[in-house]
């Protein structure tokens, strides 16, 4: 609802919807607790209808963008899920092979804000592969709660050999020139920690306010990385102190930004925990290195 600004909700509904969208909070906990903020003209439907995310009105690069060839495509995934689909995009005039974007969904399948990703990443001059981990379960169901819902019950190993088949797959793609990055958020954020881990030759991973792997795991990554994080999201951004002292150790290549006063998801354009400017740096940021290290 357009009449509530984000300047006049609590951090600790920012907070709320956090543990929900990450189902340390069911739904009705959820609406319960946020009732103790639903004063003065703000109701609890309103709230709902602030925090939940806006597909309609909030996509930056149409699915039918004339500068694209973007469409579904299946890839294999024999250690995962079997067959996987994902939205493969690329900028329609391009003559030469170009690098390679994976581009890994949040905890809740490929929704559109994803897409959008994918599609954004391919505007910037590469060929790019959003995969939906929920395709063996019939794909993303259309709203975030049910995707989340499915998300949680494939199994955690399988849903990681689905992107690291995805990598193989855009590796060898005929547009693409071999190098191939990732850029995941929150869940995917992990997803493209743990890709850094397990795939030797991955040419640059940039996880977003993703989980980090453990120190142990650290020696074995060797593709250079980018890593954002949000000041308010204590959850992930705690981590952060141990996994650069590992890397620092382990003398790995990365460079990282914390985000000032902006909360996890500040990246995504659908929810009101999106931050326009910090949102806008750390994507420029991205495709910039991504420029560097896949050309």
């Amino acid at each position: 609802m357009s009449h509530i600004n984000k300047e006049d909700v609590n951090q600790e509904v920012f907070d709320l919807y956090d543990d929900y969208a990450h189902n340390r909070l069911d739904r009705r906990a959820f609406v319960q607790k946020l009732s103790l903020y639903a004063v003065g003209g703000l109701t609890v439907p309103a709230l709902l209808s602030f925090l939940m995310p806006d597909y309609k009105g909030n996509i930056q690069v149409k699915a039918d963008d004339p500068r694209l060839k973007s469409g579904y495509i299946n890839y294999a995934s024999p250690k995962g899920g079997g067959t996987i689909k994902g939205l493969l995009s690329k900028p329609i005039d391009t003559k030469k092979k170009l690098g390679g974007i994976i581009v890994v969904h949040e905890n809740r399948g490929l929704n559109p804000y994803i897409e959008d990703v994918g599609r954004r990443a391919a505007l910037a001059g590469f060929v790019s592969l959003a995969p939906d981990a929920l395709t063996p379960l019939g794909g993303y169901p259309g709203n975030d709660d049910a995707g989340r819902e499915l998300q949680g019950k494939r199994d955690k190993g399988e849903m990681e050999e689905d992107f690291i088949a995805a990598y193989e797959y855009l590796k060898t793609h005929p547009d693409c020139n071999g190098k191939v990055g990732v850029v995941g958020f929150c869940y995917g954020g992990g997803i493209c920690n743990m890709m850094a881990v397990r795939i030797p030759t991955l040419a640059a991973s940039v996880p977003f306010y993703g989980s980090q792997p453990a120190a142990a795991d650290v020696p074995k990554i060797n593709a250079p990385l980018m890593l954002h994080y949000a000041s308010l999201d204590t959850r992930i951004t705690s981590g952060w102190l141990a996994y650069e002292a590992a890397l620092k150790e382990n003398n790995k290549k990365y460079q990282a930004f914390i985000y000032e006063n902006v909360n996890h998801g500040f990246h995504n354009d659908t929810t009101p925990r999106y931050d326009k400017a910090a949102a806008e740096l750390a994507w420029q940021r991205t495709i910039d290195f991504f420029k560097e290290k896949l050309s």
